[in-house]
């Protein structure tokens, strides 16, 4: 797969959805192609945002930062085993910058690195020819 989103404003897109309360990443995430991409990128099938969303309802949302942050953290190893230079996303700069950076802007900026380590992993992809069989979806 070419991945065609390789520079996704990061920044932009965690402020719009902090002001949709995550209602933005409702749609952004099957329509915007980012939940093929995840899968494609980590190798296995990720339960859909929506899902994570209404199990995060009861649980004022921690269900779904934590899911959020699992993913963060999944792209943090991959970027590692590509050999890709961080900073990187990681499961304590998305979950602690979503609850304790929450009145500075935190989740912009727990997003921005969030996509600007999956924006690098997709560039470092296509730069492959074949991806090594570790990288390759079957």
């Amino acid at each position: 797969m070419r991945f065609k989103h390789t520079n996704r404003p990061g920044f932009l897109l965690g402020f719009i959805d902090f002001f949709t309360a995550g209602i933005f990443f409702l749609l952004y995430m099957p329509f915007g192609g980012l939940q093929e991409e995840l899968e494609e990128v980590l190798g296995h099938r990720v339960m859909p945002y929506w899902k994570a969303y209404l199990l995060g309802v009861p649980t004022l949302f921690i269900y779904t930062l934590v899911w959020m942050a699992r993913i963060a953290e999944e792209l943090k190893a991959k970027a590692i085993a590509l050999g890709i230079e961080g900073p990187y996303t990681s499961w304590w700069h998305m979950f602690g910058w979503n609850t304790f950076g929450i009145l500075l802007f935190g989740p912009a900026v727990a997003t921005y690195r969030f996509f600007d380590t999956l924006n690098k992993i997709e560039r470092k992809l296509n730069g492959m020819d074949d991806y090594p069989a570790p990288y390759r979806r079957e």
